[in-house]
């Protein structure tokens, strides 16, 4: 019995970060795609960070992944996409330049 509760805690973990990365990798596209649309680079994606609570303070599982970006090239600015499961729930861009 210890050995099946084992694997399937083992189980869950694996599938928890398959998961993840997933998400991971469907961020990156669309953070990519929106910087595309919006003409901007991209400096850096970090890893989501899971949250339970979403701004307006109602009860939800999401994951927020930060990004930076430039405008013009000399400058920096950060965002936030919000995700909830494998879709896109919000994007957020500090003003910048144009």
């Amino acid at each position: 019995m210890e050995h099946l509760l084992a694997i399937l805690g083992c189980t869950l973990v694996l599938t928890l970060f398959w998961q993840h990365r997933r998400q991971a990798e469907l961020a990156k596209v669309a953070i990519s795609r929106h910087c595309k649309q919006l003409e901007l680079q991209i400096v850096s994606i970090s890893s989501g960070s899971h949250r339970i609570r979403y701004p307006n303070g109602k009860l939800g599982w999401h994951t927020v992944f930060c990004f930076e970006f430039s405008a013009l090239g000399d400058d920096c600015y950060q965002g936030e996409l919000t995700m909830t499961g494998m879709r896109l729930a919000h994007f957020y861009t500090q003003p910048y330049r144009i």
